[in-house]
């Protein structure tokens, strides 16, 4: 496998805007692995620096036709892979919209829906912030499997 050979990959943000950057094999297996576990992406194109939130990301596409990369990527987006963390994030990607379960200090307990899965949400009656639990991950509600998001008590970011 050639790691110099540069490759087109192409993304669409969840506000709808479309961007493509070049990268290297290397780079598309390390933006790959921050897409999978939701942590920014950061690396160099030439002489620039490029930054990436998964976490903005609706979509992405590599356009090379034979490479094993587009086989991981296609992979990750299957809901049959092994992985419950995979799984989540394909389901996620999938719908066009997510439901938050809400747990704040002040009491409230709601369900939200939300155009894409966030790590805080502002709470508009008492103003406090709630924080995405990744490690409880999503849970059973009334309207389906929700992302879990308290300020209860302290919530792991990373």
């Amino acid at each position: 496998m050639n790691t110099n050979q540069h490759h087109i990959m192409t993304y669409t943000l969840n506000s709808g805007i479309k961007g493509s950057i070049p990268l290297s094999t290397k780079q598309i297996q390390d933006w790959i692995e921050s897409y999978r576990v939701g942590s920014k992406y950061v690396t160099t194109v030439g002489k620039e620096y490029f930054g990436l939130n998964p976490e903005l990301v609706a979509d992405f596409k590599v356009h090379n036709e034979f490479s094993e990369q587009r086989e991981y990527v296609a992979a990750i987006q299957q809901p049959t892979v092994v992985s419950k963390a995979k799984e989540q994030l394909a389901d996620a990607y999938s719908q066009h919209k997510v439901l938050i379960q809400v747990e704040c200090k002040c009491g409230a307990s709601y369900i939200e829906e939300s155009a894409y899965k966030r790590n805080k949400w502002g709470y508009k009656e008492c103003g406090d912030i709630v924080f995405l639990d990744n490690k409880k991950g999503m849970v059973d509600t009334v309207k389906g499997k929700a992302w879990y998001m308290t300020n209860r008590y302290f919530v792991e970011r990373g």
